[in-house]
C-alpha cells in the first residue's frame, strides 16, 4: 500500500487548481494500492510561523504554560509534520497568487522546512536532505504565460516548491502539471483547462507505478 497526501492549498471552489485537485482526488480513486489522504492547508487553519514557536519550545522544556498562540503553534507543526511523515508520495495542487504560493500553504512549508527534520547539515557545513524515501507530484495553475524565457524568472510558486521539496527536502519529483494562459487566452481557456486535467489523470495513474 503506498500512503499519498494530498496538501490542498485552494480555498476557492471555482479554482483550477482546486478542479486539479478534485479529478486527481477521482482518478487516485481508480489505482488499486492507495492509501489517499488530504491535508487542506486552509482548513486546518495552521498558525502563522514565528517566534511563538520558539517560545513554545522554550516554556516546554521548564515545564511551563504554553499561551493560546504558542499552543497553536506546536499543534500546527505537529499536525503539518505527522501528515508529512505518514507519506510515501505528497501530491501538492496549488495556484499562483500574487507570483507566489497561498499563505496558508507557506505555513505548511514553514512548520516542515526544518534542521534535523527535513535536512540538516553534515561536518563540512554541506545541506543533507532528509527525505530522500519520498516522493512528490506539483499540480498547479496560473492564469497567465509564466513558461516564456521573459517570464519565467517572476514565477516563484512551482520553482520554489521545487526548490523546498526536491533540493531542501529531497523528495524525489514524479510529475509536474502546470495550467497556465486561461486568463489571458479566453478563447482558448476550456482547451488549455481540459488538456491540463487529463494530465493530471495521467499523472495519478502514475502513482500505479511508484512502490513505497
Amino acid at each position: 500500500m503506498t500512503n499519498v497526501l494530498v496538501v490542498k492549498a485552494n480555498n476557492r471552489p471555482d479554482g483550477i487548481s482546486t478542479k486539479m485537485y478534485n479529478t486527481f482526488m477521482a482518478e487516485a480513486a481508480t489505482v488499486e494500492g492507495l492509501n489517499v489522504t488530504t491535508f487542506d492547508v486552509f482548513e486546518e487553519n495552521l498558525a502563522y510561523f514565528g517566534q511563538e514557536l520558539f517560545n513554545a519550545f522554550g516554556k516546554l522544556q521548564n515545564g511551563e504554560a504554553l499561551t493560546a498562540l504558542e499552543q497553536a503553534s506546536v499543534d500546527s507543526m505537529n499536525k503539518s509534520r505527522a501528515a508529512l511523515d505518514a507519506a510515501d508520495v505528497v501530491v501538492f495542487a496549488f495556484p499562483l497568487w500574487n507570483l507566489t504560493i497561498p499563505a496558508a500553504l507557506q505555513s505548511f512549508i514553514d512548520y516542515t522546512y526544518s534542521a534535523g527534520y527535513s535536512f540538516k547539515y553534515n561536518e563540512q557545513g554541506q545541506l543533507v536532505s532528509l527525505m530522500t524515501d519520498k516522493k512528490y507530484i506539483l499540480l498547479n495553475a496560473r492564469g497567465g504565460y509564466y513558461s516564456t524565457p521573459e517570464m519565467a524568472p517572476m514565477e516563484m510558486s512551482v520553482n520554489y516548491m521545487n526548490s523546498v521539496i526536491g533540493g531542501v527536502y529531497g523528495m524525489q519529483k514524479v510529475e509536474e502539471v502546470i495550467i497556465e494562459g486561461h486568463n489571458a487566452n479566453p478563447a482558448e481557456a476550456e482547451n488549455i483547462i481540459a488538456t491540463g486535467l487529463e494530465n493530471v489523470k495521467a499523472a495519478a495513474q502514475k502513482l500505479a507505478t511508484v512502490t513505497a
